[in-house]
């Protein structure tokens, strides 16, 4: 899959894939943490890091947040959405990927644990008035294979390649026991004509070819998992 930018040419594909920092060590990171060297001999290459990116910043249409929803935390449903928090705001390719290369994928989260990404000032919740009158989308993973989707979702998202972006939210990895799910959180959830077109691009920028559904999030606080799909595709 290539996520090309076509809507804001200052951002492109070249850009985006461009992983300016590979860091491979991720064994010792506590879950959604982002790694941080205090090693006292890179001092000085540490401080040079930020002015070097300073230098030629790409910088994205809309700042972003990650925010992570420590699984350990969570001791019954009631008090789902009290332990999330911010991780870190972007709002370059830049800081992206020295964010992304410094923190643990999806198939290296403990069970139970929820990691999004959200336009900066929305918070991943549906009592955020921004998400309120929305709904998500959902596609499910075996388990440990949600990493590049996961990847080509926050792409396509930071990237601008939905058509209704403004209508886009934000994004959310879920990894259970049996199953790592992606949701893709929309504003309006009654604009169907904007969130079929999300879900058939969200299907082609995946190469995802099970039937996926949308969900209100209305419905959800009422029903819970007795929320019914509204639309498919």
């Amino acid at each position: 899959m290539v996520v090309e930018d076509t809507q804001k040419p200052n951002v492109t594909t070249e850009d985006l894939n461009n992983n300016p920092r590979a860091v491979e060590d991720e064994e010792d990171l506590e879950e959604g943490e982002i790694h941080d060297d205090d090693d006292n001999d890179d001092s000085a290459a540490a401080s040079k890091a930020p002015a070097a990116l300073a230098r030629n910043p790409h910088p994205l249409e809309n700042s972003w947040t990650f925010w992570f929803d420590n699984a350990s935390a969570k001791s019954k449903q009631a008090d789902w959405g009290i332990s999330i928090r911010p991780i870190y705001t972007f709002s370059t390719v830049e800081e992206f990927w020295s964010i992304y290369n410094n923190i643990l994928h999806p198939s290296k989260l403990a069970v139970g644990a929820d990691f999004h990404c959200f336009k900066n000032k929305i918070e991943p919740k549906w009592e955020d008035p921004i998400c309120a009158n929305g709904g998500k989308w959902t596609m499910s993973f075996q388990k440990a294979k949600s990493d590049t989707p996961w990847l080509y979702t926050l792409l396509a998202m930071i990237g601008e390649q939905f058509d209704h972006g403004d209508e886009i939210c934000g994004a959310v990895v879920n990894v259970r026991n049996r199953q790592e799910k992606i949701a893709l959180w929309t504003k309006n959830a009654s604009n169907e004509a904007a969130q079929v077109s999300i879900g058939k691009q969200w299907k082609e920028f995946l190469d995802y070819n099970d039937t996926i559904g949308f969900i209100f999030h209305e419905d959800a606080m009422k029903l819970d998992r007795g929320a019914k799909n509204k639309y498919v595709i």
